[in-house]
């Protein structure tokens, strides 16, 4: 049996939604699984040079860890991965390898696994449920983890939004953007967030993209990684001035991700200048929202 995977690009936080809100995005990288003794890896696109091919491979941890879970004996598989999300840059493609190898591992065995199991999976070894969640059920998430397990929510978005994302050339490790955080924040901070995010599910539930303007505004982790990312004020100056609504990191960085109300193309060209004028090298991409999530067919 051959199996056949697709798994989505995600953004973290979206702002204020820190460790809660991912939103899935038409960038998708693709793994075809067979059984077999032993692990063979193949790998196309991006990380292919730097990426394990052997069975410390995150994909292939994410298939053993499905059969583990299923109670079934892993000898081993052969994954054909082609992968167009950056690593490193703050678009999930972590989240993507091990979604993608639970998701093939699941395939391969009659799907014995439901998708809230492997969430649970997906999130303890990412270590938190936001991008995993988005990468399995698509659309916006939100997303919680308790003591018993992960939940998760799925919301719908307005198609009348563009999705900016520039993808600066320099990368970024998600510990690394982690450790500039503080252990408590200012009482203020966070309520001032608490509002934000409340505000920001309520603009995308009710279609009202005005409200992103101020929704998108974060106290508990942008201005912390300021540090690493001292460029970043400036393109989302420059986002906003050419229209975007908001201009916010994706995930830990170094990405940005601008939301705009109309075409984004301008928005994107603004980004890239603006960040050549800081010295750094970047694309911006014009995505749509992945509504439907990872998936997987047998052939």
């Amino acid at each position: 049996m051959r199996v056949h995977v697709r798994v989505p690009a995600t953004s973290a936080n979206l702002g204020p939604g820190f460790d809660a809100l991912g939103l899935a995005l038409t960038l998708h990288n693709e793994i075809v699984a067979e059984e077999r003794d032993g692990v063979m890896v193949t790998i196309e696109g991006e990380g292919a040079n730097r990426l394990a091919r052997d069975a410390g491979n995150v994909v292939a941890r994410g298939v053993k860890l499905a059969y583990e879970a299923a109670g079934r004996p892993f000898k081993g598989c052969a994954l054909a991965c082609v992968n167009r999300i950056p690593t490193a840059r703050g678009l999930g493609s972590s989240a993507a390898a091990w979604v993608g190898g639970l998701v093939a591992g699941n395939t391969l065995l009659g799907s014995p696994l439901s998708r809230d199991a492997l969430l649970g999976l997906a999130a303890r070894a990412e270590g938190h449920p936001d991008n995993v969640a988005a990468a399995i059920f698509g659309g916006l998430t939100v997303s919680c983890g308790t003591p018993q397990g992960v939940t998760a929510v799925t919301l719908p978005v307005t198609k009348s939004l563009a999705w900016v994302v520039l993808v600066p050339e320099v990368t970024s490790a998600t510990a690394d953007a982690r450790t500039l955080l503080p252990r408590s924040v200012p009482r203020e901070d966070a309520v001032f967030n608490v509002q934000r995010v409340a505000l920001l599910l309520a603009g995308l539930q009710a279609a009202l993209p005005a409200a992103l303007a101020v929704a998108l505004e974060d106290r508990l982790h942008q201005p912390y990684r300021l540090k690493l990312f001292p460029w970043m004020p400036q393109v989302a100056t420059a986002a906003r001035a050419a229209g975007a609504l908001g201009c916010v990191l994706s995930g830990a960085g170094p990405s940005l991700l601008a939301v705009v109300a109309g075409d984004g193309g301008s928005v994107g060209r603004a980004m890239e200048e603006a960040l050549g004028r800081a010295g750094l090298r970047g694309t911006a991409r014009i995505l749509e929202v992945d509504a439907v999530g990872a998936s997987s067919k047998v052939s």
